[in-house]
């Protein structure tokens, strides 16, 4: 996938997000986020969108905090957020190609790739937590969109020394995307040791524990945000990742 896709599935997912709180009201409880309300995730999100921004505008390349969260609550939330995310689409679309600046994820060949691809993969998960907060059926996840964040989050997030993914001895998992295009390569071989996952995009040799489904749902449960899809093989492989996969 492209930047401009990317650029264009987040202006999308954001206003989504906002309809769905604005519907869904500040004191709503978010299902997957223990503890959160609307309002929570309203700003959470619109600070790192903020956030995200800034690194692109001001071609920052050293890490720095995000802004503290701010005390709006009910209409005026919902504003502040439909500006933080129209700042961020503006500031990602505006921008140079070869633009230099912080990031913290390997893949992306850019620094612009990087952010567009992870701001459009923060803001549908948090718009499938709104909607979820407001009930009813959420809106679906693209199969080509869903197999790049289930890719981002494997070959990416976890390969971070942050991962607690950790066993005493080797094992492998396997991840399969079961509606992918044939071409799109949708399996992962994640191998698991003492040190952070090590994955690759394949699937050779045995796994002692297969996940396999929609890739729609493999996203969202690998982001904790529904059960695991079929799990064949070793269940407690599965309940290990289940346990300890949370991006911290």
């Amino acid at each position: 996938m492209d930047t401009a896709s990317f650029v264009g599935i987040l202006e999308k997912e954001g206003q989504l997000l906002a309809d769905a709180a604005q519907v869904a009201g500040p004191d709503a409880v978010v299902p997957a986020c223990p503890g959160w309300r609307t309002r929570d995730l309203l700003r959470h999100t619109g600070v790192v969108h903020r956030w995200a921004a800034a690194f692109v505008a001001d071609r920052h390349t050293a890490p720095r905090p995000m802004d503290p969260h701010p005390e709006l609550d009910g209409p005026d939330l919902v504003a502040w957020y439909r500006d933080s995310h129209r700042r961020l689409v503006d500031t990602l679309a505006g921008a140079a190609p070869d633009v230099e600046c912080f990031t913290f994820l390997p893949g992306p060949p850019s620094a612009l790739a990087f952010w567009a691809r992870r701001q459009a993969h923060e803001t549908t998960v948090h718009r499938y937590d709104a909607e979820s907060a407001r009930g009813g059926s959420p809106a679906p996840v693209a199969v080509e969109f869903a197999v790049d964040g289930v890719d981002e989050l494997l070959r990416g997030f976890h390969a971070r020394p942050k991962s607690r993914v950790r066993t005493a001895s080797p094992r492998v998992l396997r991840v399969r995307a079961t509606d992918a295009d044939a071409d799109a390569d949708a399996v992962w071989t994640v191998r698991l040791s003492q040190e952070p996952p090590v994955t690759v995009r394949d699937a050779d040799g045995d796994a002692e524990c297969e996940l396999a489904g929609p890739a729609e749902e493999l996203y969202l449960a690998l982001w904790n945000r529904r059960p695991l899809p079929a799990v064949s093989g070793d269940a407690e492989l599965a309940a290990l990742w289940r346990d300890t996969s949370a991006v911290v």
